[in-house]
C-alpha cells in the first residue's frame, strides 16, 4: 500500500501543477460559436450572400438568379455541411467589399438593359416578399423596420418594395451598411472556438499579432435610388462617388421595368462598440416571450402532477390493496377468490399474449429510441451552447451522425423485444433490417416527392443527386451495419421472463359501449398540453426566418413531455386491464404517440392561422410535407416512451401476483 501512494502522490501533484499553469495562461474561455477574427485598419474584408428567402413562399433562390453585380474574380461557392445543404444554403462570394474602420461610399456596377424575363422575376420575387441575405465575419445583416411605434428586428433585406396603391415596383439598388467594431489589443484572453472556420487559439504570446479590430455587429439600411446610368458606368468598380441620401418620394426611386438600366452602389459606416466579441450574437438571440415559456412550463407542471396523483392512487390504494389481500389468504381461498375474481387479475392467462402486428410493434420501438436518444443528446448539447447558431446548419447535421450511430441501440432493444415477444431469436435479422429502413424510408419517400417540387420550382432548397447518394452511403455504411450489429447483440442478451404463463385460448373480452380507441385517441391532449406552446415557437423560427436558440426551455418541455408520456400510458394500461381488456400492447403505444396527431393538426392550424401570407400549393405541400415528417418522428418517440413505461408497468404488476 505504502508504495502505491508513492507513485500516486507525484502523479497528483504534477496534475494539480498542470492545471494550476492553465489557469493562470487561461484567463477567459469561450466555446461556442467560430474562431475570432482580428482585422487591421484598411484590410480588406468581403462579405458573403446566402440564398434568398421568403416567408411567403418558403422556396429559396440563388442570389445570382436575379441580374446582381458579381465579383471581379467570378462567383465562388463556400464550403457548406450537411445541414447547409439540407436546409437549401447557397452560400456564395459577393462583390461587396469593406476596407476595415474607413468609412467610405463607394460605385459597384451598372446592368445590361433588363430583359423582359429579368423584369418579371423580379417583379415576382419583389411581390413574393423575398429577402437578400448578406453575411459578414459570420454574421448575418441585420435590418430594423419601424411599424407602429415599435421597432422589428429583421435579417435581411428586401429585394424591392411596392408602394401602397402603386402597381409599379422598385428595386432596392443602394445599400448602407453599419458595422460594430471593438477594438481588441490581445489583453493575455485565450480563446478556444469551434465552428465553421474549425478550432483556433489565440493566446498570449499571440497578442502583438491578434491586435486589431473585432466585427461584432452588421446592420443593413436599403433604399432605392434613380441614377443617369450612362454617367455611372463610366466608372470603375469600387471607385468612391459623393453621399446618398435616401430619396422619400418613388419618383426618384429605381423603378422595375424593361431597357432600364440599373447602378448598384453603397456605404459603410465604422461604428466603435463595447461590445465584446463573444456577446456579439446576443442582439440576435434576444429572448423575447420568457412569461409565455415558464408559463408553458408551469402548465406541463399542472398536468404532471395531476398524473402523478392517478399513478399514486393506482399503485398505493387499488393495486397494493388488492395484491396485500390475496397474499394473505390460503390456497383454497385463493381458488375461491379466483371465482369471484373482477378486473385486471381475470386477464393473467392473456396480459402477455402475442399481440397483432408484432414485428411491426418491435421495429418502431426502436426507431423510437433512436429517434428520442437522437433528440435528447442534441437538445442537451444545444443546451449548453455547442450548437452555435454561428455554425449553419450544425444543429441538424449534429441530428443525422447522432441518428446514424444510435441505431446500434435501436437494433438491441428492437431485437430484444422481439425475444421477448416470440420467444426466439428466429428472424432477427429481418427485424433489424425493418428498424433500419422503417423511419428512414418514410423521410426518403417524402422528401424525394418534395424535392420533385422544388426541382420544378428550381430552387436551392431542392437537394442535389450528389447529396442523395451522400446520404444513402452514410445510411448504408454506418446506419444499416450499426443496426445490424445491435441487432446481433440483442440476440446474445437475455430475454425478459415473463412472470405468468400464458394460456392456450385467449379469454373473451367483455363488450363496451364506446371503442376503446376513442379514449386512447383522447389521452394524446394531455401530452400535446405540455408541447403546444414550445411548439409555436419552434414553427415560428422554421417558417418565419427566426433565430430559436431557447433550448434551455426546450429541454425542460422535453423531460416533462417524456414524464407526461409515461404517465398518460401507465394510466391508460391500467384502465385497459381493469375492464378485461388484455389487448395492451398498441394501445399503450398510441395512448401517447397519439399526440402527433394533435401536432399535425396544430400545424395545419399555424399553415391557416399565422402563415396566412404563405402563398401557393407548392409552398403548402412544402409545408405539409415536412410537418407529416415531424409528426411522424413524434409519434415514434413519445409512443416508444409510453409503451416502455407501461410493459415495465405491467411487468411489475404480474409479477406481485402469486400463481400456482
Amino acid at each position: 500500500m505504502a508504495v502505491s501512494k508513492s507513485r500516486t502522490l507525484p502523479e497528483f501533484l504534477w496534475a494539480l501543477l498542470v492545471l494550476v499553469m492553465f489557469a493562470h495562461v487561461c484567463n477567459g474561455f469561450y466555446l461556442p460559436g467560430s474562431y475570432m477574427h482580428t482585422y487591421s485598419k484598411g484590410q480588406e474584408i468581403f462579405t458573403k450572400v446566402n440564398s434568398l428567402t421568403s416567408i411567403e413562399t418558403e422556396l429559396p433562390f440563388s442570389y445570382y438568379s436575379l441580374p446582381y453585380c458579381k465579383p471581379q474574380g467570378g462567383i465562388k461557392k463556400m464550403a457548406e455541411n450537411l445541414g447547409e445543404l439540407l436546409m437549401g444554403d447557397e452560400i456564395e462570394s459577393s462583390p461587396y467589399r469593406f476596407r476595415m474602420n474607413m468609412n467610405e461610399t463607394v460605385y459597384l456596377c451598372t446592368t445590361n438593359p433588363l430583359k423582359e424575363h429579368e423584369v418579371k422575376l423580379l417583379k415576382q420575387r419583389t411581390r413574393d416578399m423575398y429577402q437578400v441575405n448578406m453575411i459578414l465575419d459570420n454574421l448575418p445583416a441585420m435590418r430594423y423596420a419601424y411599424q407602429n411605434r415599435a421597432t422589428i428586428q429583421w435579417t435581411g433585406y428586401p429585394v424591392g418594395f411596392t408602394p401602397d396603391g402603386s402597381k409599379d415596383d422598385y428595386i432596392i439598388n443602394h445599400l448602407k451598411f453599419r458595422v460594430l467594431i471593438h477594438e481588441y489589443e490581445g489583453s493575455g484572453v485565450q480563446i478556444i472556438g469551434t465552428g465553421e472556420e474549425g478550432m483556433g487559439v489565440i493566446s498570449e504570446a499571440d497578442k502583438k499579432k491578434a491586435s486589431g479590430y473585432e466585427i461584432v455587429g452588421f446592420e443593413v439600411y436599403p433604399c432605392s435610388v434613380k441614377y443617369d446610368a450612362d454617367t455611372m458606368s463610366k466608372n470603375e468598380m469600387y471607385k468612391s462617388i459623393a453621399p446618398v441620401n435616401c430619396p422619400k418620394d418613388a419618383s426618384e426611386s429605381q423603378i422595375i421595368r424593361e431597357q432600364e438600366r440599373v447602378s448598384f452602389t453603397y456605404e459603410v459606416e465604422f461604428v466603435k462598440s463595447d461590445i465584446r466579441w463573444p456577446s456579439r450574437w446576443d442582439a440576435y438571440l434576444k429572448m423575447e416571450g420568457a412569461r409565455v415559456h415558464w408559463f408553458s412550463i408551469l402548465n406541463s407542471l399542472m398536468v404532471i402532477f395531476f398524473l402523478a396523483g392517478i399513478v399514486f392512487v393506482i399503485f398505493l390504494r387499488t393495486v397494493r390493496r388488492d395484491l396485500t389481500r390475496y397474499e394473505e389468504l390460503d390456497k383454497e381461498a385463493q381458488a375461491q377468490m379466483n371465482e369471484e375474481l373482477s378486473g385486471w387479475k381475470l386477464v393473467v392467462g392473456d396480459v402477455f399474449r402475442e399481440p397483432d402486428h408484432s414485428k411491426l410493434l418491435c421495429v418502431m420501438v426502436g426507431d423510437g429510441v433512436q429517434i428520442t436518444g437522437m433528440s435528447v443528446v442534441t437538445i442537451i448539447f444545444a443546451a449548453f451552447g455547442f450548437m452555435s447558431p454561428a455554425s449553419r446548419g450544425m444543429l441538424l447535421t449534429g441530428m443525422i451522425i447522432l441518428y446514424l450511430f444510435l441505431g446500434i441501440i435501436a437494433g438491441y432493444v428492437a431485437v430484444r423485444m422481439w425475444r421477448t415477444i416470440k420467444g426466439t431469436s428466429e428472424g432477427w435479422r429481418s427485424v433489424s433490417w425493418f428498424v433500419a429502413c422503417f423511419f428512414p424510408g418514410i423521410v426518403f419517400v417524402i422528401l424525394t416527392i418534395l424535392n420533385f417540387i422544388l426541382w420544378g420550382s428550381n430552387s436551392t432548397g431542392a437537394i442535389p443527386i450528389s447529396l442523395y447518394f451522400v446520404l444513402f452511403s452514410l445510411w448504408f455504411c454506418i446506419s444499416v451495419p450499426l443496426t445490424l450489429l445491435g441487432g446481433f447483440l440483442g440476440t446474445r442478451s437475455e430475454a425478459i421472463q415473463y412472470p405468468v404463463r400464458t394460456n392456450q385460448i385467449p379469454r373473451e373480452i367483455p363488450a363496451r359501449k364506446y371503442p376503446s380507441w376513442l379514449l386512447v385517441l383522447g389521452a394524446g391532449t394531455l401530452p400535446f398540453g405540455t408541447l403546444f406552446i414550445e411548439l409555436f415557437f419552434i414553427l415560428s423560427s422554421i417558417w418565419l426566418g427566426r433565430f430559436y436558440y431557447v433550448f434551455g426551455f426546450l429541454l425542460i418541455v422535453l423531460l416533462l413531455l417524456v414524464v407526461v408520456c409515461a404517465e398518460v400510458s401507465v394510466v391508460l394500461t391500467y384502465m385497459h386491464l381493469c375492464v378485461e381488456d388484455w389487448r395492451w400492447w398498441w394501445k399503450a403505444f398510441f395512448a401517447s404517440g397519439s399526440v402527433a396527431l394533435y401536432v399535425f393538426l396544430y400545424s395545419i392550424n399555424y399553415l391557416v392561422f399565422d402563415l396566412q401570407s404563405l402563398s401557393g400549393p407548392v409552398s403548402a405541400t412544402l409545408y405539409l410535407g415536412y410537418s407529416l415528417i415531424m409528426a411522424t418522428a413524434i409519434m415514434l418517440s413519445t409512443g416508444t416512451i409510453g409503451f416502455l413505461m407501461s410493459f415495465y408497468f405491467v411487468h411489475y404488476l404480474f409479477a406481485s401476483v402469486k400463481i400456482d
